[in-house]
C-alpha cells in the first residue's frame, strides 16, 4: 500500500481539466486524478478556473486557459507560465501535501526547484520532446528533491544524460476507458487524424496518402488553439494569426488539400462527436514527423478496436505492432499501401494490445514512484 496521503497535481495554465476538445496533457491529468483518489490519495488539482474535474481541493492559477497563446513569441508568452506558477507556489505554502506531481514544461521544475525545502518533493512527468530545451535539461540539478518520470523508453533514451540520471522511471500514458455509447458503431469509410494541426503531426501527409489511396479523410483538431472553422477563417482574415507557425502550416500546406469531400476538417471535437468519429473510423492515422514521446490518441483508437497507420517515430513502434494492430512505414508510398490492407487487421487484436495502458495501471505506477521519491526525501 502506498505511503502517499496527499499530492498536488499541477496541470499547467493552457487548458481546463478535462479539456473540452484537444488536450493531451490535460487528458492525462483528467485520467490520473480519479484513479489516485480511488486509491485513497487526497488530490489538490492546480489548473485554470474553467476546469471541472472533481478533486479534494483546487488551486486556480489563472481564470481560464491560455492555449491560444502557447506558440506566441517568447516575449508575449513567458509571463503566462510565471504568473500561473506564482499563484501555485503562493497557495502551496499553505497546503499540506506530501509531494507535487508537476506537468508544466521547464517552468514547473525550475520554480519548484528554486523553492528548495520550502516546497515538497516534486515528480515531473516529461510529456514533450526533450531536445527542445538543452540548456535547461543538460544543467538542471533537482538535488534529489525534483525528480522526473518519462512517458516512454524511447523518450528517455533521447534525453540528456543529466536528465536520465534524475529520472525515477517510465510510466506509459493511459487513455480514458471507453464509456457506454449508444451511437453508430458500424465501421464507416473514413480514416481519421485526431491531433492539433501542426507540422509535426503531418496532416498534409495524411491528406496526400488518403487521396492517393482513395479513402476519405477526416482531420479533427484545433489550429492555433482554435477549434471552430468560422472563427479560424475570421482570425486568418484579420491578420491576428500572422506568423503563428501552426496557422501558417494550415494555410500553406493543409488547407489547399482540404476540399470538404475527400479531405474534411471538422475543427476541434469532444464528447459524442469524438467518440463517433473514432468508433466508426477505418483507421487512425499518425504520420508524425517527430519522435512523439506519448500518444494517447493511439491508445484511444486501439481501445476501440481501430487500427493505426503511422510512421515509426518515437513511442509509436512500442504501441503499434506492424501487421497486427496497424502498419508502420517511413515513406508515403508505404503508408498508401497500408490503407489498402486495413481489412487484414483484427479489431480484437487492437483491443487486446491496449490492455496494459489502463488508467488504473498508470496510477499504480505513479504511486510506486511517489513512494520512491518520498523514501529518498524522508
Amino acid at each position: 500500500m502506498s505511503q502517499v496521503r496527499s499530492v498536488l497535481v499541477n496541470a499547467g495554465p493552457w487548458l481546463p481539466v478535462p479539456p473540452t476538445g484537444y488536450g493531451g496533457i490535460e487528458t492525462v491529468v483528467a485520467t490520473l486524478v480519479p484513479e489516485l483518489r480511488r486509491a485513497g490519495v487526497r488530490v489538490v488539482l492546480a489548473t485554470v478556473g474553467t476546469s471541472t474535474l472533481e478533486a479534494d481541493g483546487h488551486v486556480f492559477g489563472l481564470p481560464e486557459g491560455r492555449f491560444a497563446q502557447v506558440a506566441a513569441p517568447y516575449n508575449r508568452v513567458s509571463g503566462i507560465t510565471h504568473a500561473y506558477m506564482h499563484a501555485v507556489t503562493t497557495a502551496l505554502r499553505d497546503l499540506e501535501v506530501d509531494l507535487v506531481h508537476d506537468h508544466l514544461e521547464v517552468v514547473g521544475p525550475a520554480v519548484l526547484g528554486a523553492m528548495g525545502t520550502s516546497a515538497p518533493p516534486v515528480l515531473q512527468t516529461l510529456h514533450w520532446d526533450l531536445r527542445k530545451h538543452p540548456d535547461f535539461y543538460e544543467t538542471f540539478d533537482g538535488r534529489g528533491r525534483v525528480r522526473f518520470a518519462a512517458v516512454s523508453q524511447s523518450q528517455l533514451d533521447r534525453a540528456p544524460r543529466r536528465l536520465q540520471e534524475q529520472t525515477l522511471g517510465v510510466v506509459p500514458l493511459a487513455a480514458p476507458l471507453p464509456e457506454p455509447y449508444d451511437g453508430p458503431t458500424e465501421t464507416g469509410d473514413h480514416v481519421l487524424v485526431l491531433a492539433r494541426i501542426t507540422r509535426d503531426k503531418g496532416q498534409d501527409t495524411a491528406a496526400r496518402i488518403a487521396r492517393a489511396a482513395g479513402v476519405p479523410l477526416v482531420l479533427a483538431g484545433p489550429v492555433a488553439g482554435i477549434g471552430d472553422p468560422d472563427e479560424l477563417e475570421r482570425r486568418l482574415a484579420d491578420g491576428s494569426l500572422d506568423g503563428h507557425p501552426d496557422a501558417v502550416y494550415w494555410r500553406d500546406e493543409v488547407a489547399p488539400l482540404v476540399d470538404g469531400d475527400a479531405v474534411r476538417w471538422v475543427g476541434g471535437v469532444a464528447g459524442g462527436e469524438k467518440e463517433r468519429l473514432l468508433r466508426t473510423a477505418r483507421a487512425l492515422l499518425a504520420p508524425n514527423r517527430w519522435p512523439e514521446p506519448g500518444a494517447t490518441g493511439v491508445v484511444e483508437a486501439l481501445f476501440r478496436g481501430v487500427p493505426v497507420v503511422a510512421t515509426p517515430q518515437g513511442v509509436l513502434p512500442s504501441l503499434v505492432e506492424h501487421g497486427v494492430t496497424g502498419y508502420l512505414h517511413d515513406d508515403e508510398d508505404g503508408l498508401v499501401r497500408a490503407l489498402g490492407l486495413l481489412d487484414r487487421i483484427d479489431p480484437d487484436d487492437c483491443r487486446a494490445a491496449a490492455a496494459p495502458w489502463t488508467p488504473a495501471a498508470m496510477a499504480a505506477s505513479y504511486l510506486d514512484l511517489y513512494d520512491l521519491l518520498l523514501k529518498e526525501n524522508r
